[in-house]
Order: C-alpha cells, then sequence, then structure tokens
C-alpha cells in the first residue's frame, strides 16, 4: 500500500470516487486502475530485468579482462615448477611446530660379543674362581 494512507483515507477516497464516478462506471474506472497498474510493474520488471542483464554483462567483460591479463602475465613453466614441488606436511598447513626430523639410520658400530662368547674367549687363568673350579 502506499505510506501515508491509513484505511480511513481510503475509505474516503472511495466515497469521492464514487460520488464522482457513479456506482454505474465504478468497477470500469476499478478495472481500468488494476490494468494501468500491472502495466506499470511490468515496466518496472522489465526495467530491472535490463538493469541486472546489464550489470552482469558487466561483470563478465571484467572477469574476461582478468583471465586475458592473467594468462599474459602468467608463466607456463613457473606454474609446471611449482605444481612438481613435494607438498608441505600436516603440521606445517596448521600452524603447527615442525616434527623432529627422522633419526638417521645408525652407522656401523663394531660387533661386541656376547658375555658367554666372551666368556670362552678367555684364558681360565683371567676366569673367575667359581668357573675355573668347573671346568675339567
Amino acid at each position: 500500500m502506499v505510506p501515508g494512507l491509513s484505511l480511513e483515507h481510503i475509505v474516503i477516497l472511495g466515497i469521492i470516487a464514487l460520488v464522482v464516478v457513479g456506482p454505474k462506471d465504478l468497477p470500469l474506472l476499478l478495472r481500468k486502475l488494476g490494468q494501468w497498474t500491472a502495466r506499470l510493474r511490468g515496466m518496472a520488471q522489465e526495467f530491472r530485468t535490463g538493469f541486472d542483464e546489464l550489470a552482469r554483462q558487466a561483470e563478465l567483460d571484467e572477469l574476461k579482462r582478468e583471465v586475458q591479463s592473467l594468462r599474459q602475465t602468467t608463466n607456463l613453466a613457473s606454474l609446471g615448477n611449482e605444481m612438481s614441488k613435494p607438498l608441505g606436511t600436516l603440521e606445517s598447513y596448521a600452524g603447527l611446530s615442525t616434527p623432529p626430523p627422522p633419526p638417521a639410520a645408525p652407522e656401523a658400530a663394531p660387533t661386541e660379543i656376547p658375555e658367554a662368547a666372551n666368556a670362552e674367549a678367555t684364558p681360565s687363568a683371567e676366569k673367575p674362581a667359581s668357573v675355573a673350579q668347573s671346568a675339567p
């Protein structure tokens, strides 16, 4: 409804229209008024649709210019290099501290002789007394 018109104002306008136009022609007048209102709404919708289409076309033109400028400035070799780089770890993407590097492979340490083998290799003089007594 029209802002500022209350129900009392609309009733007063209806009574004035009934007196001025007459009861015989009032339905015809209201029908014509409804047709004009529908035409105005149709034109407003057409204007709005045309305006939206122009805005969409302007956005498409701007996107085309951006794509063209990206094509001119982007080097395909650099994209290939970027794609061949290894991916980071999940911790680096999450912003957590980097995990410690895995432990290096142990270097070849001198082999140790087990105690039983060491006991057999030592002379009997160096054996403890309990072991020396049990020997035949």
